[in-house]
Order: C-alpha cells, then sequence, then structure tokens
C-alpha cells in the first residue's frame, strides 16, 4: 500500500544517493547472477529459489522507480517531449507494483526483463550521478552505457557466447546506447535539475521580478514597455554547477539564445538568473515561448506568453 501512494503523489524532494547507488549495485549484482544460474538451478528442482531471487528483483525495481520517478516528474516539461521518459517510468513501475501483472508480462520474456533492467538502471543512475556533482550530459551518456553494458551476462545465457565476446558486444552496444542517447537527450528530463520558480515580467527588482505579464499582451504594451524579462530559479544539488541558457521562440522558431550564469547547485529556492529580450520585430504578433535549456540541450522549463494586436 505504501509503495502505492508514493507512486500516485509525486513529491519534488530527492533520494538521498546512498539509497540509489545500494539498489543498483544489488539490482545489478542479482540481475548478472540469476541470468548465469537460473538453467542450472531449474534442472535441479530448485525454482523455489528463483522465484524468490525473481521477486526480489522485482522488489529491488520497485524501490529504484520509485526513487526516480518524483524527480522526473519534477523535471519534465508536461507540454514537452520529455514527459514521454516520465510515462514509460510510470508504465514500469505500475508493473512492478501489482505482482500479477508483473508476472504476466514480464517473466514469460527475456527481453522485456532486459528491457525492464536496463531502463530502470539507466533512470537510476541518470538521477544519482548528479547528486554526487556529475554534469547531468555527462551522466546521462555514462548511465546509457552502463546499463547496456552490464546485460552482457544476459546475452552470455541466450547466445551461449563466451565471456569476452559477450563483454565486448555488450560494450560496443553500450556506446551505441551513449551516442543514441545524446541525439535523444530532449526526450530526456534533466533531472535533478527543476525550475523551481519562473516568470514573465516587464521589469525587474534585483533579481526579482516586478510587474508580471499576463498571458496575453498587446502591440502596444511590448512597445511602451520596451522588452520582456524572462526570470527563472533552478534547482540543482549542492556541489554541481550547470551552464544554462535560455532560448526565445516565436511561433516555434529560435529567434534568440541567451547564454546566463552557470546555475550553482544547493539553493533550497533556487539559483535565481535572467534574460531581458528589447529586439522585437516591428510587428511582434505570434505566440512567444521561452525555453530553459541546459547548455548541453536539455529542457528544463518553458515560459509561455502571446503577443495580440
Amino acid at each position: 500500500m505504501g509503495g502505492c501512494l508514493t507512486l500516485f503523489v509525486f513529491r519534488r524532494g530527492l533520494p538521498a544517493v546512498g539509497w540509489i547507488i545500494g539498489y543498483l549495485v544489488l539490482t545489478g549484482l542479482l540481475f548478472g547472477v540469476i541470468t548465469q544460474v537460473r538453467q542450472p538451478l531449474l534442472e535441479r528442482g530448485k525454482r523455489i529459489i528463483v522465484t524468490a531471487a525473481d521477486y526480489t528483483i522485482q522488489t529491488l525495481y520497485h524501490g529504484l522507480l520509485l526513487f526516480a520517478l518524483p524527480a522526473y516528474y519534477a523535471s519534465a516539461t508536461l507540454d514537452s517531449t520529455n514527459i514521454v521518459f516520465v510515462g514509460v517510468l510510470l508504465v514500469l513501475a505500475l508493473l512492478a507494483t501489482f505482482d500479477p501483472w508483473y508476472q504476466a508480462v514480464v517473466h514469460p520474456r527475456a527481453w522485456v526483463q532486459d528491457v525492464f533492467f536496463v531502463v530502470s538502471t539507466f533512470a537510476a543512475l541518470a538521477l544519482a550521478l548528479p547528486l554526487i556533482g556529475v554534469p547531468p550530459h555527462i551522466s546521462l551518456r555514462a548511465s546509457a552505457w552502463t546499463s547496456v553494458a552490464a546485460l552482457a551476462p544476459a546475452m552470455r545465457r541466450a547466445r551461449h557466447w563466451p565471456w569476452r565476446r559477450a563483454l565486448v558486444v555488450a560494450g560496443v552496444l553500450g556506446i551505441a546506447a551513449a551516442v543514441a542517447v545524446g541525439h535523444l537527450r530532449l526526450w530526456v528530463p534533466p533531472a535533478p535539475l527543476t525550475v523551481a520558480r519562473a516568470a514573465l515580467a516587464w521589469s525587474m527588482t534585483g533579481l526579482d521580478p516586478a510587474e508580471p505579464l499576463g498571458r496575453r499582451v498587446s502591440v502596444d504594451e511590448l512597445r511602451h514597455f520596451g522588452g520582456v524579462f524572462a526570470y527563472t530559479a533552478v534547482y540543482a544539488p549542492r556541489s554541481l554547477s550547470q551552464a544554462i541558457v535560455h532560448v526565445w521562440r516565436r511561433d516555434g522558431a529560435v529567434v534568440d539564445s541567451v547564454e546566463l550564469s552557470p546555475v550553482q547547485g544547493g539553493r533550497q529556492e533556487g539559483f535565481r538568473t535572467f534574460s531581458h529580450k528589447t529586439n522585437f520585430p516591428a510587428d511582434p504578433a505570434g505566440r512567444w515561448s521561452v525555453d530553459v535549456m541546459t547548455s548541453s540541450g536539455q529542457l528544463i522549463g518553458r515560459l509561455r506568453f502571446a503577443v495580440v494586436e
């Protein structure tokens, strides 16, 4: 019951990195061992041991996903592609929560077990590494490589390969996964980075926004005030430094990209920064947005407003 409540009530807090690393180590070790001894144990009639190991792995998956889900949900932008990744984690968490579903969908299919392992490991590791100061763009690729390379025992079992060949193939596939994740980084929320507060304003008082914009502003208002401030307070864990960019778009097309001071982690209210756009076109009417991006291209958050005649 507690797992179900945690699953459906996402909290914005971050998990302790020690718990994630512990779960990752246990999951990896148990997954590797059981893939090697499953068949010999079944042949010797030790099904109860296999069943206990499978249930333990399921429990570890459940723990990893419940650690990761709140952080990825907090980092996701609901009207962007990175919400898809949160949906995938949610589906896996539901499968791991309810035993009949897990036994019906995952147990009979080795490839589904491998997918479960890769996605759960990737999500947990990509969250854990930034918590100890590794930049998100590096942790993203390192996590992709590690989660795929760790399939070497499963490949050896399934293909009856020698260890050397299984390790080489898994390592090469891990490199391919790291490259693919680099190209698909917009689909992954930049956890544990989150937008603590964001606002559009006509003016600033120090580092705080004043005179907020509405969702719709007129051309005359825009000309009167001479520009728009985009304010963001981005939370990052202590010891993490992350460069960010404000990307201004009009009707989906990029019109400006403003590099900002790197976010310095540890401030509970978020690291405050802003950009100020004054060079609007003669006819500024349209749908405007400001994407808050990491310098490596992951979306942290988005602000929207419309300029009307």
